[in-house]
C-alpha cells in the first residue's frame, strides 16, 4: 500500500467592495494593478485562499493569495485585473 498524503484543504474566497479594499500596488501592467499586498484581520484567511474586489457587481480583481506575513496577505491577478494601481505606502 503506498503512503500518500491524502490530507484535503478548502479554499475560501474573500470578497471585498473596492471602497472597503486598502490595498498597495505591487505590480502594474497598463496602469491596473496585478500583484497587490493588503493587511488581512480575518485569522481564518490562508494561503491559498482567493481574493475578489468588487465594485458593483464588476469584477476589479480575482486572484489567488500566494504570501502572509505579519498580518499582510499579497494576492496576483496577472491577467484580468482593472483594478487602479494604488500609490499608498505600507
Amino acid at each position: 500500500m503506498s503512503n500518500s498524503n491524502t490530507s484535503l484543504t478548502n479554499a475560501q474566497s474573500l470578497v471585498i467592495e473596492k471602497k472597503d479594499f486598502d490595498y498597495i500596488t505591487i505590480e502594474q501592467n497598463d496602469n491596473k494593478a496585478t500583484v497587490v499586498k493588503f493587511q488581512v484581520m480575518n485569522p481564518s484567511v490562508t494561503v491559498g485562499d482567493v481574493l475578489v474586489i468588487l465594485e458593483g457587481t464588476d469584477i476589479l480583481f480575482h486572484g489567488m493569495i500566494g504570501r502572509m506575513d505579519d498580518g499582510w496577505a499579497t494576492a496576483s491577478d496577472p491577467r484580468g485585473s482593472n483594478l487602479p494601481v494604488n500609490e499608498a505606502k505600507e
